[in-house]
């Protein structure tokens, strides 16, 4: 089988991905700052790279036959600060410029180049009654402007005759971290927290989808160019929350509004990510065969509880 190299390998993706991969007989090398904190193990290995200093190791680019880019600093992890916007920014152009350089100066059999990017890409819909698909322009807001530097910084490997596929991924759902750990929180104390008025429609993918998803696009070589990653059936904050806390608490919660006031004073700027709608298109990714394990929230809603 071949040998996967990964960015981002230790994230909430990463991790789920790694998993898959090996399951599927596949090698993995995970690159990582500090490689001494893990142990290898049968077909999981780990390698030095630093993104600061753009030093990678260059052995483990020569093993290689697929990369998937996952590397970049969480989103909603902090405040958005304008420190924070740069570490945001960097952490994925640097990292890219990073795998451009390696992939220039180490000879290497990589065939293609699976990278991440976001929805945050398209920013608020303003026609409701349409889905942004891929041809779409970019959002002048940060989020449009990070994602359209983050693919721009990847785009280079296509010099060198390399197969290249990025995932513009929504919001993605999982019992292991990200949005459903941050929903589930007030649903501990029978409080089902709706954000703002709740119409904001949110388009989302299940942890497996896009675990799927990375394999799929990394494995057809007919794949190459920009993928809407998410599910077929976007979901509005307010539903999305009520079938959240009837699968977690039966009928023993109170829906409560969160006043958008609010959430401006607690996130500041990054309040307009959760606030906004972006109903996002997967009918080319479906095009090009993938069959979606969950395509509607009441189909993922039992396997998040």
């Amino acid at each position: 089988m071949a040998t996967v190299l990964i960015t981002g390998g230790t994230g909430l993706i990463g991790s789920a991905l790694t998993k898959e991969l090996l399951n599927k007989g596949y090698d993995v090398i995970i690159l990582t700052r500090s490689p001494e904190k893990y142990s290898n193990t049968s077909g999981l290995s780990y390698a030095r790279w630093d993104i600061e200093e753009q030093m990678i190791d260059g052995t483990a680019v020569t093993k290689a036959d697929c990369i998937i880019n996952l590397a970049g600093a969480g989103i909603a992890d902090k405040r958005w600060s304008l420190k924070r916007k740069k570490e945001i920014i960097e952490s994925r152009t640097k990292s890219s410029a990073l795998l451009v350089k390696a992939l220039n100066e180490n000879v290497n059999n990589v065939k293609v180049i699976v990278s991440a990017s976001a929805i945050g890409w398209y920013g608020a819909e303003t026609d409701q009654s349409k889905s942004f698909i891929e041809t779409d322009p970019t959002a002048e807001d940060f989020l449009g402007t990070t994602s359209r530097a983050w693919e721009t910084s990847i785009d280079p490997v296509r010099s060198f005759g390399k197969r290249l596929v990025k995932l513009r991924t929504g919001i993605v759902l999982s019992n292991e971290g990200g949005a459903i750990k941050e929903f589930k929180k007030p649903l501990r104390f029978g409080v089902a927290a709706i954000l703002g008025n709740g119409k904001q429609v949110i388009s989302w993918i299940h942890i497996e989808d896009i675990v799927r998803l990375y394999i799929y696009a990394m494995e057809n070589d007919k794949l190459n160019g920009v993928y809407n990653a998410v599910a077929p059936f976007p979901v509005t904050n307010r539903n999305l929350v009520l079938q959240l806390a009837k699968c977690v608490r039966g009928k023993f919660f109170v829906p409560v509004y969160i006043p958008s006031f609010i959430l401006k004073i607690v996130l500041g700027e990054m309040s307009i990510e959760v606030l906004k709608s972006t109903s996002v298109s997967c009918k080319k990714i479906k095009k090009e065969g993938y069959t979606f394990i969950y395509p509607s929230f009441q189909a993922v809603c039992k396997t998040i509880v």
